[in-house]
């Protein structure tokens, strides 16, 4: 059995089937051994925390995702103090839902990107129709040492400008939808040590199982089909992305 990492994923959501730790264990039954467990506001982040302090190879980020931007990074700050907290965000901009106005968007992202300067943390970036304020915005701040693109929706030319920042760049249950095909080719230019998959569960389950709510034990299906989208050996996907997860979350290793 290979061994996988799902490098974004919210297991602490309650919608998660059968409980968090049900979907803890079916993850590592599946040979899903590292799971990163995002916080996208004060409440999620807290519960991320818990989840990851109640289960070995379960690690939590904190951050205040564009949607809840509203409500200011300082309701986030003390978290990332917590034990065990490996990154920021996710931090981003999306200008698809606009769930907070774009102006405070911008300034909650730049303040993230800050914070994970101060905390030398690794960056979670979320970034939904709004890729050249999402690199303007990056590149003003300065991207963090490990910078991550989660849920990569963009093509070929928004990832040659991220990997030209020396981010890594993932991809979620997406790229094996059928029209996703600007994210595949980004897929297959996407060098192998840059490469990160994940699920965002409960979010975007990927094909067989598209409509049903999303779990860590299907990030498998992601890097089968990455493999064969590139050509590669399961097995070396696997391990590449495994690798990649320790690289780009440096707490996450063994």
């Amino acid at each position: 059995m290979q061994h996988w990492s799902d490098s974004h994923c919210h297991v602490h959501d309650e919608r998660m089937p059968g409980g968090t730790a049900a979907a803890v264990a079916a993850a590592r039954e599946m040979g899903v051994t590292t799971l990163v467990t995002v916080g996208c506001d004060r409440t999620t982040s807290l519960a991320a925390i818990a989840t990851a302090a109640e289960h070995d190879g379960v690690h939590a980020t904190v951050g205040l995702h564009p949607h809840e931007a509203s409500d200011g990074v300082d309701t986030i700050v003390d978290l990332l103090d917590e034990p065990g907290v490996v990154a920021v965000g996710e931090a981003g901009l999306d200008y698809f839902y606009e769930h907070s106005p774009r102006d405070v968007q911008r300034r909650a992202f730049a303040e993230q990107i800050q914070l994970a300067h101060e905390r030398r943390l690794p960056l979670v970036i979320h970034s939904r129709d709004a890729w050249d304020d999402t690199f303007e915005i990056l590149v003003a701040e300065g991207p963090p040492t490990r910078t991550i693109f989660h849920c990569f929706t963009g093509g070929a030319d928004e990832a040659r400008r991220a990997l030209d920042l020396g981010a890594h760049v993932s991809f979620s249950g997406i790229v094996t939808f059928k029209n996703a095909t600007d994210v595949q080719e980004a897929a297959r230019l996407c060098p192998l040590d840059r490469l990160l998959i994940e699920t965002d569960s409960p979010y975007l389950a990927p094909v067989p199982h598209r409509g049903q709510t999303n779990r860590p034990a299907w990030v498998p299906h992601v890097g089968r089909f990455v493999a064969d989208l590139c050509d590669l050996p399961v097995g070396d996907v696997a391990d590449a992305t495994r690798r990649n997860t320790e690289r780009a979350f440096p707490a996450t290793a063994p």
